[in-house]
């Protein structure tokens, strides 16, 4: 995963501002052919982060652009891990981290997404990332461990979805986020039903229930920020022409 996030190759940035231009004036057939059939002549799609994200419509791209941009959102996450509120009837604490993985999806695409956190989760067994400074094989593979898995697997969803342009208008963002924050609950509630030695039942009260008005609060959030966001790259490019 960490050679995944260092391998990005590099697209002309002239190539996203043509692909935004188009989207912008209601074609977005021509800019996701823009988008998608530009490649250097070798490369493989699938280690590019797409112009039809934020990341690849905005910043000059190329693998320095990209491992850092990787790192980056590995390192956001780590940190909104660090907002964490312990419940003292479950091992799941209420953290900042399904927010970070959902903006790493959007903002760089599937792959770059996934990248970023299947590097935040290998950080995190030297390094003290996980929630409350935690670190080691053991906090991965505890109670929590399916949720960290979730976090990849979401970002991948979430990056999917913001490649074919669902995370441009309120009404897509949203569904797509929610989307994202369950891909995580499928990963984390069989997981800690199986450490606990629990039923489905009892895992998804302690690990779905207390979280719900919380991640319902991330999503909208994270759905109103990605169409704004894209307002003012649309705005910006209007008025560089």
């Amino acid at each position: 995963m960490v050679a995944l996030g260092i391998v990005y190759a590099a697209e002309p940035l002239q190539v996203a501002e043509a692909a935004i231009t188009a989207d912008r004036a209601g074609s977005p057939e021509v800019a996701g052919r823009l988008s998608s059939t530009h490649s250097w002549e070798g490369e493989d799609m699938q280690t590019t982060i797409p112009t039809r994200v934020i990341a690849g419509a905005t910043l000059p791209r190329g693998r320095v652009t990209t491992a850092v941009l990787v790192l980056s959102f590995a390192l956001l996450t780590a940190v909104a891990a660090q907002v964490r509120i312990p419940l003292p009837f479950t091992p799941v604490p209420i953290t900042g981290q399904t927010f970070a993985v959902l903006l790493s999806g959007a903002a760089l695409g599937r792959y770059a997404g996934a990248a970023s956190q299947g590097l935040y989760v290998m950080l995190g067994l030297f390094l003290p990332f996980y929630a409350g400074g935690a670190s080691g094989w053991s906090y991965a593979t505890g109670a929590t461990g399916g949720f960290l898995l979730g976090f990849v697997a979401a970002a991948w969803v979430v990056g999917y979805l913001a490649e074919n342009r669902q995370d441009r208008q309120v009404a897509s963002a949203v569904p797509a986020f929610l989307t994202g924050s369950v891909v995580i609950y499928l990963f984390g509630v069989p997981w800690l039903a199986n450490v606990l030695d629990s039923s489905w039942t009892r895992a998804v009260e302690l690990g779905v229930a207390p979280f719900v008005v919380g991640d319902l609060f991330k999503v909208a959030l994270a759905g109103a920020l990605l169409p704004a966001t894209w307002r003012l790259v649309w705005s910006a490019r209007l008025t560089d022409t």
